[in-house]
């Protein structure tokens, strides 16, 4: 398997964070349109790597919750090395 690396060449491992910078327009254009929002609001956010696949791609989540529906929504994705970089917790 392939060590994932950020967009400056920097190694990434479970547990790391990360912030996201871009998603690939061919991601977003397979969303449900009711998506896409929420998922675009995740860009500039920082999120901690849960998993690598078996492709080398580290994986990030996040959720929302609407009260007022009773309703909950998630999304993981799997990002590319341009869509991420290494953020040093000291930074934040």
């Amino acid at each position: 398997m392939p060590i994932p690396k950020d967009k400056h060449g920097r190694p990434v491992v479970v547990g790391s964070r990360v912030r996201l910078l871009e998603l690939s327009p061919s991601f977003l254009e397979s969303l449900p349109k009711e998506e896409i929002e929420d998922v675009l609001s995740m860009i500039g956010e920082v999120f901690e790597v849960y998993k690598i696949d078996e492709y080398g791609s580290p994986w990030i989540e996040k959720g929302w919750h609407f009260p007022e529906d009773g309703k909950y929504s998630s999304h993981s994705i799997a990002l590319d090395s341009n869509e991420m970089e290494l953020v040093d917790d000291k930074a934040l």
